[in-house]
């Protein structure tokens, strides 16, 4: 079973995001940002990634909860892409901040909190990907 997962990390946006700020994803299209952003914001710490991106996988495919066990499986079975592949971070200056259970949340880029966590002894930062290809 693959993992999604990070712990005592920070993923801040990468360097040639467009974003000068931190800000919410339009809404009404049920993108993955906006559904992630839904989830994220205002929720610290409650969601795993795996977690996360599983439950937006199964609204943007409508799988039911009692199918939901079974895929999952599947859904791990096979590597999937983890949050430095975000949107958030990539385009809407958005950091994540996983704690020692792996648990998120969510840091705007160029706050006070982000430089907070980033300076945390036992924190690995790493940088989103590119945003631009």
């Amino acid at each position: 079973m693959h993992t999604t997962n990070y712990v005592d990390t920070v993923i801040t946006p990468p360097a040639d995001t467009r974003a000068g700020a931190a800000m919410a994803p339009p809404s009404g299209k049920r993108t993955v940002a906006e559904l992630q952003f839904e989830r994220l914001f205002g929720h610290d710490y409650e969601w795993t990634s795996d977690d996360l991106l599983f439950d937006v996988h199964c609204e943007r495919k409508g799988i039911a909860e009692p199918e939901r066990a079974a895929a999952r499986e599947e859904f791990f079975a096979k590597g999937q892409p983890c949050l430095r592949t975000s949107p958030l971070a990539k385009t809407y200056g958005w950091a994540f901040h996983f704690d020692h259970s792996g648990k998120i949340a969510l840091v705007p880029m160029g706050s006070e909190e982000l430089e907070r966590v980033t300076a945390l002894e036992a924190i690995t930062v790493r940088s989103a990907m590119r945003a631009s290809r």
